[in-house]
């Protein structure tokens, strides 16, 4: 089954984009058929920025965007949004690429089910 999960909050503040990677991680190891793709928009392309640091025991979305890369979990980030936020590709964990809105489009229309977190 493929599966796109949007998410658009900021990683850290609430717990929205938690949940998101905590649900995007179960239906990737639910069934070995799955085929799990976040796609980040607004602040939530920061979720994928390399080098992220926590307080003491909190969780680090760099470290949960590592485990989910992999054949079955794609990462794309919005590049109009990186750019109004001033990121590049290059401050993104290994994995996380960046997508236009025409690549969400595709992904959308071509998935089995979409999630806006």
């Amino acid at each position: 089954m493929k599966i796109v999960i949007i998410l658009n909050d900021p990683p850290y503040g609430n717990e929205r984009c938690v949940n998101g990677l905590q649900l995007a991680l179960a239906l990737q190891k639910n069934s070995g058929k799955n085929k799990v793709t976040l796609f980040l928009m607004g602040d939530a392309v920061h979720c994928a920025k390399a080098d992220q640091m926590t307080i003491e025991d909190g969780l680090n979305l760099e470290q949960v965007i590592k485990k989910f890369v992999s054949p079955r979990g794609d990462v794309l980030a919005c590049t109009a949004c990186m750019d109004a936020r001033g990121l590049t590709g290059d401050e993104f964990v290994y994995g996380a690429w960046q997508g236009s809105i025409k690549e969400m489009a595709a992904l959308t229309s071509s998935s089995d089910s979409i999630l806006v977190i």
